[in-house]
């Protein structure tokens, strides 16, 4: 057995003290506060010390993870018992739980395979056991009478979600920012446990399903680097929470046929200059550029239907269609385009080189245009839209969005604005431009 094998053993039955967390009531957090006192003032050397140590305690002499990650659980801790409106306890022992055992499941991993892909499958996976057995450890000591299948259901859920957040931070981040990841992952969960309402089994059977399958088809087809993937279908499961299977399934659709256009042909555009990083693999940065807009706007729906505001949740379906038509729209209008001779700059029609930034072609055009389109019509199959008008509303703004991203290509891109905030500012066109569309219709 490996040092950091053992030493994520010994950080996961730290982590098990959680659950006293309802025999404790009040004084929930004594037991990490302890472990945090004792890890930065009193073991200072001998097997302890050698089991906990990370490199850079032992340069120090103290054991700084260990404290760290024991004072982000005393954080947690206290606000699920002290404050009037507290964290649900079933969240603070998932959030210890989902990241002292999502470690220890990555590096049972990576004692046999050498690839972070699989890595992070068995964070998450290890990750969402724990924290749904912890969820239900709690609730079978405080709480007998409650349904079994609706708990198990939002448990899971919330379980998924907060694995895939913790994997998503830690691949950006390094070992010693577990307290950063572990107090980020309770708060959103907070927040999710509190809005998100009765998430059925079919919801959370379907979801898992849904993210495993595109999960893999990203690593299998190179479509999507790790953390890239781990945002898809972090995004794929708050969609089908928020708002429902047909959203996750519109955003499914963009992430798929958006992948397969960028994979097409992508030696010859490759050798055009046109072709995405990275052999076509969209990161993080790439995925939330053309995602965040539709992320907010699913949760934007999921708040009105709470308060009760059926106008609002109106606006922001036709604001989540929207966005997804825009990066639709615009993946496709680039990828296919960038194929074609020709290509003028929209703001002069001027001839340029293919792959100058705001350049079009009539044939990216026309397929941006189908993309829009595409999402349109599914939208008025899939989301609860209002009226055929809507549908009409979202592939104008589809078109919007594709039109702003050329614009801003042409003019501010690589300058003072990134390809990120590009594809962000473009999906946000798109939700603006569907919106103000339909109000007068």
């Amino acid at each position: 057995m490996t040092s950091t094998l053992r030493r994520a053993g010994g950080f996961a039955v730290v982590g098990t003290l959680a659950l006293a967390a309802p025999s404790l009531g009040t004084a929930a957090f004594a037991p990490f506060a302890a472990v945090a006192l004792l890890a930065a003032f009193v073991i200072e050397d001998g097997p302890l010390f050698e089991l906990f140590a990370r490199p850079g305690d032992r340069e120090d002499g103290r054991l700084n993870g260990l404290a760290g990650f024991s004072l982000a659980a005393t954080g947690l801790a206290l606000l699920a018992t002290v404050p009037r409106a507290r964290m649900p306890l079933t969240v603070f022992v998932a959030s210890v739980l989902i990241l002292a055992y999502g470690n220890l499941g990555a590096r049972l991993v990576d004692t046999q395979y050498d690839d972070e892909f699989l890595q992070a499958a068995g964070f998450v996976s290890v990750g969402v056991l724990a924290g749904t057995v912890g969820q239900a450890a709690v609730v079978m000591l405080t709480d007998e009478s409650v349904a079994f299948a609706p708990f198990i259901s939002h448990a899971v859920f919330i379980a998924a979600l907060g694995a895939l957040v913790a994997a998503l931070l830690r691949s950006a981040l390094y070992e010693r920012d577990d307290p950063v990841v572990m107090l980020t992952v309770g708060i959103a969960l907070w927040g999710v446990d509190g809005l998100v309402g009765t998430v059925s089994v079919a919801q959370t059977a379907v979801a898992i399903a849904m993210t495993v399958a595109l999960g893999y088809a990203a690593y299998a087809l190179g479509t999507a680097s790790v953390a890239g993937m781990i945002t898809g279908v972090l995004l794929l499961l708050v969609a089908v929470g928020f708002g429902g299977f047909g959203w996750a399934i519109l955003l499914a659709s963009f992430f798929g046929i958006g992948a397969l256009a960028t994979k097409f042909r992508y030696e010859r555009k490759a050798e055009r200059g046109v072709a995405e990083d990275n052999e076509g693999a969209r990161g993080t940065g790439n995925v939330l550029g053309n995602s965040a807009v539709s992320l907010l706007a699913v949760v934007g729906f999921a708040t009105m239907e709470t308060i009760g505001q059926p106008l609002g949740s109106d606006l922001f379906v036709l604001a989540f269609a929207g966005s997804v038509a825009a990066a639709m729209s615009d993946t496709l209008s680039s990828e296919i385009g960038g194929l074609f001779d020709k290509p003028r700059l929209i703001t002069s029609l001027k001839p340029v080189p293919a792959g100058t930034d705001g350049a079009v072609t009539w044939q990216g055009e026309l397929a941006g245009v189908a993309g829009a389109a595409l999402v349109a019509g599914s939208a008025y199959v899939l989301l609860p839209l209002p009226d055929v008008a809507a549908a009409i509303a979202i592939l104008v703004g589809g078109v919007i969005g594709m039109t702003v991203d050329s614009l801003l290509g042409a003019t501010v891109e690589g300058v003072t604005l990134g390809n990120q905030a590009v594809n962000f500012l473009m999906t946000l066109g798109g939700a603006l431009g569907a919106v103000v569309v339909w109000l007068p219709l």
